[in-house]
């Protein structure tokens, strides 16, 4: 009985470690969604969408580029990014900074994923 009482602080010591690092610090694999954006708020968050190539992609005069992106739900919407990085027009997933629009996404930054 006394062994089972101090076995069991530690075990939920480390149940609790683990679950902060899932929660927190792990990757996540999969694509995210641009139904977690509210187009009424301005804040900067992040998203890892699938570049849909085949709408084409325009760069603009000042570094940055127009191009459709696609979220796990298959909802395609127009990136305007304000910079982006070489090699973008070979990409499949890319990792967009920024906050939804009423009609687009405008994207602070751009990165390679």
């Amino acid at each position: 009985m006394k062994y089972a009482q101090k076995l069991i602080l530690p075990v939920l010591i480390v149940a609790a470690i683990l679950l902060v690092y899932n929660v927190y610090f792990s990757t996540k694999e999969g694509l995210g969604s641009f139904a977690d954006f509210d187009p009424n708020n301005s804040a900067v968050k992040d998203i890892r969408v699938k570049v849909v190539a085949e709408k084409g992609f325009e760069r603009t005069s000042h570094g940055g580029a127009q191009f459709y992106a696609a979220d796990k739900n298959n909802n395609v919407f127009l990136v305007n990014a304000d910079k982006v990085p070489q090699g973008i027009e070979n990409a499949k997933i890319v990792i967009l900074r920024g906050h939804l629009s009423q009609n687009s996404f405008h994207a602070h930054d751009v990165l390679l994923d």
